[in-house]
């Protein structure tokens, strides 16, 4: 078992100092704060990779730079285990240790970790890592390489392309050759491979009318193009905000999360979207799907994770029984707190439901307890998972991780066997009204939750004040919980009535920003 080379990873760590004053968290999301912050973490997170390759006996390893659907500015990375599934917890923890680690004492960090894991240095390191099309990616990219170079990784770069795509490489590289085979580890064979299946799945029925998409100016532009000439004349899809290349444009007003925050259209889409016609929202790495469309009156109406859901889990139980599998194939619904109340009591009547916390490592690994498995935040993050003997099925979705185009496509599937219009997919079910507050605290992690997120623990008598306001409204639910990401606090409220939804969330909030300290003179004028 050789060891650490110590000199070469001393040299270069030099080379990428950790900034004294920041302290960087490994979350949900990965590491992911201002891309000019992260270059010592690009450093460290690319030594990382190559020992969690040699911790699985060479096996690839994936790293994303990407900030999804944060501003611009923003920049993040994550690592991708063997399987293409998120990193194993334990890990994350290391990697927030490491990334922490003073720059003078990193090396010795270092040494102590490899050795209290046993990773035997003598073993090949194999990473495959992409970036989305933020212009801090590239800079972030060239400190990731000196990580591997530094820790004698063996790198594939799988340049400028979405976070979907990087999972499936992941796990087409790890079960090349095996019975498990994914498929080709390429983003062709990857489309080729999701379009194949829709083709299939959607012969013989009539073509559906063209579908807009909201690319967010990101790197799902230039996947969906791609994806386009694979699909041909089976489906038109009508590419809008894809100005990749156009400084501050990325996420800004647009896109899945601006989508589901603001509930409103695109102002871009604006001339574009007529009366009756769906289109549909990807994120700025793609991995997130929200649907809309306007009714006759030219009004807005947004198809959500959970409806999106709602729709998916419908057809997959009607395929099961069609098939005559019912009694074998056990499915499953797999949602977190932000689940709309409607769409928990809609699929709580057909197929079980659990909920847990929010991410979607919790919603994956929850999932693949089922044999069909589908989980959608309502955020618009989701897929469904080992599908079995519905063979095109699996083809279509991306089973390592939700892939905002490959969602899209198992839509279109379903409405098109249901000959759903936007109207009729909204009306599985009505949406209680909610509202989503973000709430600036100087410590989000002040705040504990426990019950998959549902209920606080920290700070002391929180809960019980927002259980107090809850009971004033008819069909009111409230929850709390800190941003994974950010010094964030999210207040999520629900109701029979819009603005008694809307009251609750904000007397919630006002709750949250008193009890974090918040300076009385910068209170928002919204909280109550």
């Amino acid at each position: 078992m050789s060891t650490l080379p110590i000199d070469t990873i001393r040299a270069l760590s030099d080379q990428h100092p950790k900034p004294p004053s920041l302290h960087f968290q490994y979350g949900t999301a990965g590491f992911r704060t201002l891309g000019s912050t992260l270059d010592s973490v690009m450093f460290r997170v690319g030594i990382l990779a190559g020992l969690r390759s040699r911790r699985l006996d060479s096996k690839t390893i994936g790293v994303m730079v990407t900030a999804s659907h944060n501003p611009e500015p923003d920049n993040g990375v994550k690592l991708v285990d063997p399987r293409g599934e998120m990193l194993e917890a334990a890990w994350e923890v290391h990697a927030t240790t490491l990334a922490n680690a003073p720059t003078d004492a990193f090396v010795d960090a270092l040494d102590t970790f490899v050795k209290s894991l046993k990773i035997d240095m003598s073993k090949p390191a194999n990473v495959v890592y992409a970036r989305d099309t933020r212009p801090s990616g590239g800079a972030l990219v060239s400190a990731l390489e000196d990580g591997l170079k530094a820790i004698g990784a063996q790198g594939r770069n799988a340049g400028v392309t979405s976070t979907p795509v990087l999972h499936y490489l992941v796990r087409a590289i790890n079960t090349k050759g095996t019975k498990d085979e994914y498929g080709d580890d390429s983003e062709e064979a990857y489309l080729i491979k999701m379009s194949t299946a829709f083709k299939k799945l959607v012969a013989g029925k009539p073509a559906a009318p063209p579908l807009i998409i909201d690319c967010a100016h990101g790197v799902g532009t230039l996947v969906a193009e791609n994806l386009k000439k694979h699909l041909g004349e089976t489906i038109t899809l009508v590419p809008h905000n894809t100005a990749i290349s156009t400084p501050g444009a990325l996420n800004n007003s647009c896109g899945a999360d601006f989508v589901k925050t603001s509930q409103k259209l695109p102002p871009s889409l604006a001339s574009h979207l007529k009366a009756g016609q769906r289109a549909c929202s990807l994120d700025g790495d793609a991995d997130r799907l929200i649907y809309f469309y306007l009714d006759d009156r030219g009004q807005f109406h947004m198809l959500d994770g959970d409806k999106i859901a709602a729709l998916v889990a419908a057809f997959i139980v009607d395929l099961t029984k069609a098939a005559g599998l019912e009694d074998e194939i056990k499915v499953g619904i797999v949602q977190t707190a932000y689940a709309n109340g409607g769409s928990t009591k809609y699929l709580s009547d057909r197929l079980p439901v659990k909920c847990v916390p929010t991410g979607v490592k919790h919603l994956h690994h929850a999932a693949e307890k089922y044999d069909i498995g589908v989980y959608f935040e309502a955020n618009g993050h989701g897929t469904s998972t080992a599908l079995g003997h519905i063979i095109n099925l699996t083809q279509l979705i991306n089973q390592t991780v939700g892939d905002g185009l490959s969602d899209m496509l198992l839509v279109e599937v379903v409405l098109a066997h249901k000959s759903y219009s936007g109207v009729e997919w909204d009306s599985l079910y009505v949406d209680l009204p909610n509202r989503l507050v973000r709430v600036v605290v100087g410590d989000r992690n002040a705040f504990k939750t426990e019950d998959a997120e549902r209920r606080l623990v920290s700070p002391p008598g929180l809960q019980g004040k927002i259980d107090e306001l809850v009971r004033r409204y008819e069909g009111g639910r409230a929850f709390v919980r800190p941003s994974g990401t950010e010094d964030v606090v999210r207040v999520y409220g629900e109701a029979m009535i819009r603005s008694q939804a809307d009251e609750l969330a904000f007397r919630v909030a006002g709750l949250v920003y008193d009890e974090a300290g918040g300076d009385p003179a910068q209170r928002p004028v919204e909280f109550i």
